[in-house]
């Protein structure tokens, strides 16, 4: 049964103490699904994934820092900032294991949760994640973090996926809702500079890669237009890597139903 048809189990939503806003579904057992989107998105990102996933476990999509309901909670720094808070925020919940799931700069967000507390980790999914090397579209994301319009945003989506994407109208009009809060837009701007400096992020060593010792899946579409999918070569041997043919780097909004399955797989 999908999490999409599961009556059981009833939604919510809620900021902690750190100031995160984070949608939760509760479920079974004590190691919850931790969803992290990328830059200048939000949870709502997650919406089709999480309708088809057909897990039990309970699930925390949070809005990083800086995005959606957790405007106020930027302060300064950029991913290492944004894994504490996260961290701080799940010992606020009482959150002791999770499995996580990052998307571009949520998988860089990911990758420090694990380098900061390994402890509580069980599993970790990266779908084209920041930090595995320091090329990075640096135009496209200011594209984003500047669009002002529906049109802007709909335009910026599509030239970060692969050529046949279209971005359904409901995540349009939801992302411009988000964008036009006041501070946004500037907030996304002073964010985009802690991670782009001279056209290139900071990026990962392979030494600190290789202290991950739990499952890593890395996915990763061979279109992506943001991060070059030849980063997938700089993960560790024991990385179980899937490049996806005809995939661009909106993996969660392009193939939902397939991020799902190998969510569900680990």
């Amino acid at each position: 049964m999908s999490r999409g048809d599961d009556n059981r189990r009833a939604a919510g939503a809620e900021t902690g103490p750190a100031g995160l806003y984070a949608r939760e579904i509760p479920g079974e057992g004590d190691e919850a699904l931790v969803l992290l989107h990328g830059f200048g998105g939000s949870h709502h990102i997650w919406d089709e994934v999480i309708a088809h996933l057909d897990s039990s476990r309970p699930i925390l999509a949070y809005d990083l820092p800086g995005h959606g309901k957790s405007l106020d909670a930027f302060r300064d720094g950029a991913a290492a900032s944004f894994a504490r808070m996260i961290l701080a925020d799940l010992n606020a919940r009482g959150m002791v294991s999770v499995h996580l799931v990052g998307h571009s700069l949520g998988g860089a967000v990911s990758v420090l949760v694990g380098l900061f507390e390994p402890q509580r980790v069980r599993s970790m999914t990266l779908l084209a994640p920041g930090g595995f090397g320091p090329e990075i579209n640096a135009s496209l994301l200011q594209q984003l973090a500047r669009s002002e319009t529906e049109e802007d945003i709909a335009s910026s989506l599509r030239a970060m996926a692969a050529p046949s994407f279209a971005p359904s109208e409901t995540l349009v009009r939801q992302t411009w809702k988000e964008r036009s809060v006041p501070g946004q837009r500037e907030t996304l701007e002073r964010l985009f500079a802690r991670i782009v400096r001279d056209g290139r992020q900071g990026a990962f060593t392979a030494a600190q890669l290789a202290t991950l010792t739990i499952p890593v899946q890395l996915v990763w579409g061979e279109l992506d237009p943001v991060l070059p999918v030849q980063q997938a070569a700089n993960a560790p041997a024991d990385f179980q890597v899937k490049r996806l043919p005809g995939l661009g780097h909106m993996l969660p909004l392009e193939a939902p139903r397939e991020m799902a399955r190998l969510i569900c797989g680990i």
